[in-house]
């Protein structure tokens, strides 16, 4: 299993075909850019779109600035994937999202053909990827898994209220963990100017167990890793757990609540995400 090098927050997709937005996304404070040649892309430009990104990509090569290079490739029935895949063998390594991940064999299929040097998100977005998706989880590989949810909606027929989310995004949540993979991502808000539709999207994701995001215009990243970063009272209260438990002989309580091993689990994962959090603002949430 191939591990990510650290787990973005956000993920901001730019077209392939459009290398003038290329060096903006870059540039957006996204944690990581995804050059998408999959749906951002028609099918008569992917070809120009691959000769963009090859041309494009010795720019970004020496030029992390910390921030991940992700490549959306189309899908394994698509007649464009067998080119996609060719053009990543000639990129280099790389974070490789695989579109309608729905089986563990074609993506130990994709990883065998890239080698160990390449990570792949499984995006998973159908009702068959649902039902695969603890086995896509622990195909060799896999580094993390995302969810595709405007996709999902759209093969189930969802109705649009968002308790339609709540069950798939559970179960990529849990197969995640049970694969040790970080917290899985989440899928994209269409309304990109509407911070409210990005705040709700978010909280449902984070009630489920993400922790991550996937971004389609560079005004939603910003307001992405606020609202990821823990509030003021959440870290006053993980600093007291912590403050309480180091070298406490017996068990003790903040708040009124024992303070047991869970509980400092939850105190450190809080410090952690402010640590990857270093300049966001925070925004007033309610302690659970």
């Amino acid at each position: 299993m191939n591990a990510l090098p650290q787990a973005p927050r956000s993920y901001l997709f730019v077209p392939g075909d459009r290398p003038e937005r290329f060096a903006k996304a870059w540039a957006s404070g996204a944690d990581a850019v995804v050059f998408d040649l999959e749906d951002a892309v028609a099918p008569a430009h992917k070809e120009a779109a691959r000769a963009a990104l090859a041309a494009s990509w010795a720019g970004f090569s020496g030029k992390h600035d910390g921030v991940q290079r992700v490549v959306r490739i189309n899908d394994h029935a698509s007649p464009w994937h067998e080119a996609d895949l060719a053009l990543l063998r000639i990129l280099g390594p790389c974070i490789v999202m695989l579109p309608k991940a729905e089986s563990a064999r074609v993506l130990a299929h994709v990883a065998a053909l890239l080698g160990p040097d390449y990570g792949l998100i499984a995006l998973v977005e159908s009702a068959r990827g649902m039902l695969a998706v603890d086995e896509i989880a622990h195909a060799p590989g896999v580094a993390r898994l995302a969810f595709g949810s405007i996709d999902y909606a759209a093969d189930l027929g969802l109705s649009g209220d968002p308790r339609g989310l709540l069950y798939p995004a559970s179960r990529i949540a849990l197969a995640a963990r049970a694969a040790m993979l970080p917290a899985p991502v989440a899928g994209v808000t269409a309304a990109f100017r509407d911070e409210a539709a990005l705040r709700e999207d978010l909280a449902l994701a984070r009630a489920c167990g993400f922790g991550a995001k996937l971004c389609i215009h560079p005004c939603q990243v910003a307001p992405l890793h606020a609202l990821l970063a823990p509030s003021e009272r959440e870290l006053d209260w993980a600093r007291r757990v912590l403050a309480a438990a180091e070298g406490a002989a017996g068990a003790v309580q903040v708040d009124g609540a024992m303070v047991d091993r869970p509980v400092l689990l939850q105190a450190r994962a809080i410090l952690a995400r402010a640590a990857a959090s270093p300049s966001a603002p925070t925004f007033t949430q309610t302690h659970h």
